[in-house]
């Protein structure tokens, strides 16, 4: 996977309501697809990791 490439999950539809995921020196962010030039979050990679593993878990609580 080439770094800083924009990419969302194999498990997205094509009704365009997504995210948008990439690598990019040290950090994370993320766009919404429908949207991508409105801005993104950015986060640590090992902030990132915690929460999609809670959320493969099953315990990411709103």
């Amino acid at each position: 996977m080439k770094r800083d490439a924009w990419r969302k999950s194999s498990r997205s539809g094509s009704n365009g309501q997504c995210v948008e995921v990439r690598d990019r020196r040290g950090q994370v962010d993320v766009r919404d697809s429908k949207a991508p030039n409105t801005g993104m979050l950015s986060f640590e990679p090992a902030a990132w990791d915690a929460f999609v593993g809670s959320l493969k878990a099953g315990t990411c609580r709103p």
